[in-house]
């Protein structure tokens, strides 16, 4: 069963209580789905959170940036000009497992695309 990967983008809505992403978040969890975050999401994401929303992290799966994940995002940044190394590095997180990943930039996951063509992107 394909999981689920988040973008900053996701984690940020999720922080801001978007009823949206909550309710994917519920659904994911109560099906017991694998929600990952890649670790350069986190970087991105991070600043300083304390209290109940630096645990957020705590029920997901933080995959470290393993040197073949790097290596499939390079080629991808590569082949699709003006990405970020974050949204790349997504988007091969989640081609690894045919997950959906969840985003706010729909536009730059949606170009990286192309390159994983096992990956839904969806809006949060």
């Amino acid at each position: 069963m394909a999981g689920i990967t988040l973008d900053t983008g996701a984690l940020i809505a999720i922080e801001r209580r978007s009823e949206r992403m909550w309710l994917i978040w519920r659904r994911a969890m109560f099906e017991k789905k694998r929600v990952t975050v890649p670790s350069v999401v986190v970087v991105e994401w991070w600043r300083g959170q304390r209290g109940p929303v630096s645990r957020l992290l705590d029920g997901v799966t933080v995959e470290p940036l393993a040197y073949d994940l790097a290596r499939i995002a390079g080629e991808a940044l590569v082949r699709t000009p003006g990405a970020s190394v974050t949204d790349a590095v997504v988007m091969a997180s989640a081609a690894q497992r045919g997950d959906v990943v969840y985003s706010a930039d729909i536009d730059d996951l949606s170009r990286l695309a192309m390159c994983f063509l096992e990956v839904r992107v969806l809006a949060v």
